[in-house]
């Protein structure tokens, strides 16, 4: 595949309904129920979720837990049992019947199969063609030249003429993303887009998306892989048909979904003003605290006069000394100058029993405990 970022063959987001919106996706208590002999399952238990345009997420969770079914909504390809979902300013259930959808969905959304989907007699040109014939989009002598310009993109302009069977798993796949950006959508959703690649081509099939990512393209990535959500600029995880708060998420990476999730219905919000005490030294500990927004600092003694030891930022946390150690605060923890600090506020004892359960999460914090501990010494 040639590299990527020498190619620019297509325009940056094309106008579409609702642009002006600054989210992508919006969705309002989406619940989804499955009925069968054996009764009703709810797979989405009231999904709120906001994405940005020009943004690349992942959503991650265990199988049955909900995401394909989270990605299907989104599509419009199922409907959900109640809730509302907005994408690009677009209420796609509520106002669109179903032939409206699909004519939405060819022209705003590109979808990527984990298994390609290409149809088998067409060339490659010919399938990244169709969507424009499809939507009617484009004239008709203009496809061929923008199908071309959409392999070049990946790196298949010297495969156009080739059937899919003619070519690797991976560079089907390429030519995958090519038909799904066929007629410019702003949104590209892929559903496990690299599970049937090797690591090599996975790779260049994130370069793509982020390539893309980069002319204002916002991608949704359903994906088992973990090394792949570290390129993406956010990871939601979803657990048992609910999504995990990403605070908990990025605060405490290595504990289990189950326990993300217990935290993030357990935990209640606080918001702290500028310069605000948030602990005293001294003070008995009874909760962790997980900074959502805003930054604090860690004094060595209380009052204005004392030696700043930290500055803590989103996603980190405090409290956890005392709460694993026993004892009052050896330090103090004020709201730091510039803006309101708010945070997710765990009780101890329940973040105790967890860190009992996980004992990788325990090491990682007893190696934390120890650097705060000595930085505090030595300050």
């Amino acid at each position: 595949m040639r590299e990527i970022l020498s190619v620019a063959p297509i325009a940056s987001v094309s106008p579409a309904e609702g642009a002006g919106v600054s989210y992508m996706i919006e969705t309002h208590e989406i619940v989804k129920t499955y009925k069968n002999a054996a009764g009703e399952f709810e797979v989405l238990k009231g999904i709120d979720l906001t994405i940005e345009r020009g943004q690349f997420v992942s959503i991650v969770g265990k199988s049955g837990s909900g995401k394909s079914t989270l990605l299907n909504m989104i599509t419009g390809i199922d409907h959900p049992t109640a809730g509302q979902m907005i994408v690009g300013g677009v209420d796609i259930y509520h106002n669109m019947g179903e032939s409206q959808r699909s004519r939405w969905r060819g022209k705003n959304l590109g979808i990527v199969f984990q298994f390609f989907q290409l149809l088998p007699m067409l060339t490659l040109l010919e399938n990244v063609m169709l969507p424009m014939d499809y939507a009617d989009m484009y004239d008709f002598d203009e496809r061929p030249g923008r199908a071309k310009e959409l392999l070049n993109l990946v790196g298949l302009e010297k495969e156009a003429s080739k059937l899919p069977a003619a070519v690797s798993t991976g560079q089907q796949q390429a030519a995958a993303i090519a038909r799904a950006m066929a007629c410019d959508p702003p949104l590209l959703v892929a559903d496990e887009p690299t599970g049937n690649l090797d690591s090599k081509s996975a790779d260049k099939i994130i370069e793509v998306f982020e390539h893309l990512v980069e002319r204002g393209k916002t991608i949704v990535m359903v994906t088992h892989d973990p090394s792949l959500t570290s390129r993406t600029h956010r990871n939601i995880i979803i657990s048992d048909g609910e999504l995990i708060n990403e605070t908990v998420s990025r605060s405490l990476p290595l504990l289990r979904h189950r326990h993300m999730l217990e935290i993030t219905k357990k935990a209640t919000r606080k918001t702290f003003q500028p310069g605000e005490v948030i602990l005293k030294c001294g003070q008995g500990v009874k909760d962790l605290h997980l900074i959502v927004r805003g930054s604090v600092n860690v004094m060595k003694k209380n009052g204005n006069g004392g030696k700043v030891l930290a500055r803590l930022n989103e996603n980190d946390f405090f409290g956890e000394i005392e709460l694993l150690r026993g004892g009052e605060a050896i330090a103090c923890v004020r709201a730091g100058d510039g803006s309101p600090v708010e945070t997710l506020v765990v009780n101890g004892e329940d973040f105790l029993r967890i860190v009992k359960e996980s004992p990788i999460t325990a090491e990682a914090l007893g190696k934390i405990v120890e650097a705060r501990l000595k930085q505090n010494l030595e300050s």
